[in-house]
């Protein structure tokens, strides 16, 4: 490690000058909330404040350490292709790419399996664009969307949140998309989770390229979908002219017990985004996989979008040992085996606070847990913190902590994870304002 990574006096003198010289009020804000965390050491599943404090992660980014930091297969294979390749040069094809692009095909939902009404199976999703980051790979598909229907307006679900790039930021929350003047409602328009009339509303003018949504939102609490609502939403697309576009950044690679979550609804969406987990956390890459029909400026003008960084070697090298080591049979097996260990422990947890820790949403390894206040998750995180564990609340819904243990997991840690979890959220009820449960 270079002498100016680690030429700090103290961690206030770091905190400081991330402050000076980084994101002032980004700094602030966990310092307030009472998680000065600074990350220094990492291995799987736990990460290690400067000083040396230990968390377990169940936060991961995003889903981004899934398979956990510095995971040792994923490091050994971008640290062997470091000797053959580098970021590479996206005018030219690549064999790196063009590896990932076969193996994202040949995993991508099969088809529309258990649609009420016996529809035959959708067009397959068969061609494959990168980008770097996940906002990034969403402008990508709104990009593609628009360019094969024609049709400008985008649909997306309310409080949604589908990254902060230019197109991408207007399809989510009015927080971020006005802070930059990025709302633009005559081309972006938002519609409650879970409503179908509403939906239906937005589509029936035949002038939307495209709905997009996360197959459960994450920034939003994971709330999740109604039994038939997301092939109902795709219903609604084909009736009306549009495309589905599926985002599974944070819900896909098994994080539900199946490879893509939209899967296990009977939906083939005509564009997939994946992103962060893909990487394996060790090189950042996000891929969108498409319909002939969506991808048709690939034929028709493969210069239409270009990416310096999108689908760079070594990031494709570690998304195709990360793929590898995800559909795993036993890693699937574990999945599932894991789930259920936290359903019964939370519910155990909830028997004890009723009043106070009073839902879980869980798909698999996805899990929102609600409390009975409207800050609850924040004082849920910060004792989680003081006891070893890192969750982060939902940021449009504070309510809800976002917990997301990784898929490789071991039932030990499953089990310390839950008892710390356990003293925690104990801890976080007596530090509500008096007078509320």
């Amino acid at each position: 490690m270079s002498d100016e990574l680690i030429a700090f006096a103290s961690k206030q003198d770091m905190l400081a000058k991330s402050k000076e010289f980084w994101n002032p009020d980004k700094t602030q804000f966990w310092i307030d909330s009472g998680v000065p965390l600074v990350i220094d050491r990492r291995e799987g599943y736990f990460i290690y404040d400067v000083e040396g404090k230990r968390l377990i992660d169940v936060h991961l980014n995003g889903g981004t350490y899934n398979l956990g930091h510095r995971n040792p297969e994923v490091a050994a294979a971008v640290t062997a292709a470091m000797q053959r390749f580098d970021i590479g040069n996206h005018h030219f094809p690549s064999l790196a790419r063009t590896a990932l692009a076969e193996k994202l095909v040949s995993t991508a939902p099969p088809g529309q399996r258990g649609v009420p009404g016996g529809r035959p199976p959708g067009p397959a999703l068969s061609k494959v664009m990168y980008g770097s980051g996940g906002g990034e790979a969403i402008d990508i598909a709104l990009k593609s969307a628009r360019h094969a229907t024609g049709k400008r307006r985008i649909v997306s679900v309310a409080k949604a949140y589908h990254g902060h790039t230019g197109l991408a930021v207007a399809t989510g929350d009015e927080r971020f998309a006005n802070l930059f003047l990025a709302d633009r409602p005559d081309e972006f328009t938002h519609v409650p989770f879970n409503d179908l009339p509403a939906m239906e509303a937005a589509l029936v003018s035949r002038d939307a390229a495209a709905v997009i949504m996360e197959t459960i939102p994450a920034t939003y609490g994971f709330p999740l979908p109604e039994p038939g609502y997301l092939a109902a939403v795709k219903e609604l697309c084909e009736r009306y002219g549009a495309l589905y576009i599926a985002d599974e950044v944070q819900t896909g690679l098994m994080r539900t017990g199946e490879l893509w979550a939209i899967t296990k609804h009977g939906v083939t969406p005509d564009i997939l985004v994946s992103g962060k987990g893909i990487s394996g956390g060790m090189y950042p890459v996000s891929v969108v996989l498409a319909t002939e029909t969506a991808a048709r400026w690939l034929t028709e003008d493969g210069f239409g979008h270009m990416s310096t960084f999108g689908g760079a070697e070594l990031g494709c090298v570690a998304a195709l040992k990360t793929l590898e080591i995800t559909t795993r049979p036993e890693v699937r097996s574990m999945v599932h085996y894991i789930a259920a260990r936290f359903t019964a422990g939370l519910a155990r947890i909830q028997e004890q606070y009723p009043d106070w820790f009073t839902g879980v949403r869980q798909d698999g390894l996805v899990m929102g847990l609600e409390f009975a206040h409207p800050q609850g998750a924040r004082f849920v995180m910060k004792r989680l913190y003081e006891n070893g564990v890192w969750a982060i609340f939902s940021t449009l819904d504070p309510r809800v902590l976002q917990y997301k243990p990784g898929i490789l997991l071991d039932p030990g840690l499953t089990e310390e994870l839950l008892e710390r979890t356990e003293v925690a959220i104990g801890k976080a009820r007596n530090d509500l304002p008096k007078g509320r449960s």
